[in-house]
């Protein structure tokens, strides 16, 4: 009988398509996947990508615009745009930092092991998507296009490994530190920095070096680490003024 008063189960909640399409979406957005004020595909082309019909799309859509992640716009040249951010990136960053803080330190336990164990299993194919991602980063003309193929390039990493959860992982890990990613500097000295240690990493991981990629995979994620603090640092004191 004590034990029955203990139990506190959640009903189970059976996600319809147009639910799990929105889903979806959501996340491609929260990712930076799709940057703020890019098209998504026309709902004939989304349909064919989740195997649905168009009514289901359209469903989808106006759950994304009432949540004002999307916006539709008619005429020429129209239809469905990622939204501009609404609130201030400065504002969610400082109102989120005890969050950050978690989500910085959870990062340096995670992502390191997972490049270890990414040397350990890559595939051909993972390095090729992993080489691509950098090229897209070097040839990038525009920081959300430089921060999706950075995002590119660490679920490739995660991908790699086999493992479901640890890529499950990845994907909340860069969809919540999103925000203060975005605030990072934008110059061609921060970018370098970083593609050198992105190079170290899917070098070893190529190589099959797991000690290697775990090094290069931690060196990368201190330095992170140091530059996030320093954007919430700085994010907090602008607010104050």
């Amino acid at each position: 009988m004590a034990a029955e008063a203990a139990l506190r189960f959640e009903p189970i909640h059976q996600l319809r398509a147009h639910e799990y399409v929105a889903e979806q979406i959501r996340r491609h957005i929260a990712l930076r996947l799709v940057a703020p004020g890019e098209s998504l595909p026309p709902e004939r082309e989304l349909a064919v990508m989740f195997g649905v019909g168009r009514p289901t799309i359209q469903h989808a859509m106006r759950l994304l615009e009432a949540d004002s992640m999307v916006e539709a716009r008619r005429g020429r040249g129209g239809g469905t745009f990622v939204s501009e951010p609404v609130e201030e990136l400065i504002e969610r960053v400082v109102r989120r930092r005890a969050d950050l803080e978690e989500l910085i330190v959870y990062r340096g336990a995670i992502e390191p092991p997972t490049a270890r164990l990414a040397a350990e299993t890559r595939r051909k194919r993972d390095v090729t998507a992993m080489r691509a991602a950098l090229r897209g980063m070097a040839l990038a003309d525009s920081e959300p296009d430089y921060m999706r193929h950075d995002t590119e390039l660490h679920l490739a990493i995660a991908a790699a490994t086999r493992n479901g959860p640890l890529v499950l992982q990845a994907e909340e890990i860069r969809m919540g530190l999103s925000d203060a990613m975005t605030l990072l500097p934008e110059s061609e000295r921060w970018h370098a920095r970083i593609e050198r240690e992105h190079e170290a990493v899917v070098s070893a991981i190529e190589a099959g070096n797991g000690r290697a990629a775990e090094r290069a995979m931690d060196a990368h994620v201190e330095s992170s680490e140091r530059a996030l603090r320093a954007v919430m640092t700085a994010a907090r004191r602008q607010s104050l003024r």
